[in-house]
């Protein structure tokens, strides 16, 4: 790296400080001139950085927000902490920051050091957060897959079935979606000779070949359009869920996951849940048991059967035991 490139690292690291600058001071923790930082300020500012001088004599420099994101310069104690921060944002129930999430730690990662690659897993690792009784993905298995789609490579990786099966698959993969709570891959699996969406939480050890993925066209307008239309592929069973809620439709939004399925409001006071769903219904049967409401199903077995654990456990828990 040039001295003049490393000064303008060093000085943009300064300016990312939420303070201000007095040029004099710039140019001591430089160890160049007050003109110096001159100059390195309208670099800086040809590159995009919104810095602003403010004249007189406790005027200075700082970095301001601009219309545009420029790049963003972090040591390593920040990238640290941010990858963490995106590991964990890859699994929240948080709607559209898991895509972002998992783009932004892809990113990342391919250019972190490997030492602060370790020390990103190790805390990782060591971090648990709670989300909802869904199915959890590695985020080390998300940037893998986000990497080889973005760079345009082959995988190799291990499936496993709803049966428990695993079976070695060879993959172009085209998009990593988030859909509800689960994560999918969407690709051409080569040895069937067909399109299949896999979900992520079900591949293990996934491997970039170096192979270059060849042009094909998706059977759909984008990755999200062909997993919202493959719901057979997911290896989830399907129900028809149907139940009546006494409470207004804005206290029960958000609290029974997200579609398929309809939420509507029956009155001021009552709202209706139908459709069908692709969730585990003992997932749904445990969020209907703690909204702290009275319900009723219509016509759905599913559920019930949940339902009826779930009293049978409870009634256990109450029973005195013998003495």
């Amino acid at each position: 790296m040039t001295d003049t490139a490393a000064r303008l690292l060093r000085l943009l690291s300064l300016l990312q400080m939420p303070r201000e600058w007095p040029g004099s001071e710039l140019a001591e923790r430089l160890g160049v001139t007050d003109r110096t930082v001159r100059r390195d300020v309208d670099r800086l500012r040809e590159l995009g950085y919104p810095v602003v001088a403010a004249m007189g004599a406790t005027g200075g420099y700082r970095l301001t927000a601009g219309s545009a994101l420029p790049p963003l310069v972090l040591d390593e104690e920040e990238a640290v902490a941010v990858a963490v921060g995106l590991r964990v944002a890859t699994g929240q129930a948080v709607a559209g920051i898991e895509d972002a999430s998992v783009r932004a730690l892809t990113k990342l990662e391919q250019v972190l050091p490997a030492p602060l690659r370790r020390r990103v897993r190790t805390v990782g690792s060591a971090v648990a957060v709670r989300v909802g009784d869904g199915p959890t993905v590695d985020p080390e298995v998300l940037t893998v897959l986000a990497a080889a789609v973005t760079n345009r490579e082959r995988l190799r990786f291990g499936y496993r079935d709803a049966a428990g099966t695993v079976s070695r698959r060879h993959a172009e993969p085209r998009g990593v979606v988030a859909s509800g709570r689960r994560w999918y891959l969407v690709a051409y699996d080569l040895d069937r000779d067909a399109w299949r969406s896999y979900r992520a939480d079900r591949v293990e050890d996934p491997r970039a070949t170096g192979a270059r993925i060849a042009t094909r066209e998706l059977p759909a307008a984008d990755p999200a359009d062909y997993v919202a239309g493959r719901r057979t592929d997911w290896g989830t069973p399907e129900y028809r869920a149907e139940v009546s809620i006494d409470a207004p439709l804005a206290r029960v939004a958000g609290r029974l996951g997200e579609e398929p399925g309809t939420l509507v409001a029956d009155s001021a006071t009552t709202c209706r849940l139908t459709g069908t769903r692709d969730d585990d219904p003992a997932w749904l049967a445990a969020r209907l048991a703690t909204l702290g409401v009275a319900f009723r199903l219509h016509d759905t077995p599913e559920l019930a059967a949940h339902l009826r654990d779930i009293a049978a456990r409870l009634t256990d828990a109450l029973t005195p035991p013998h003495r």
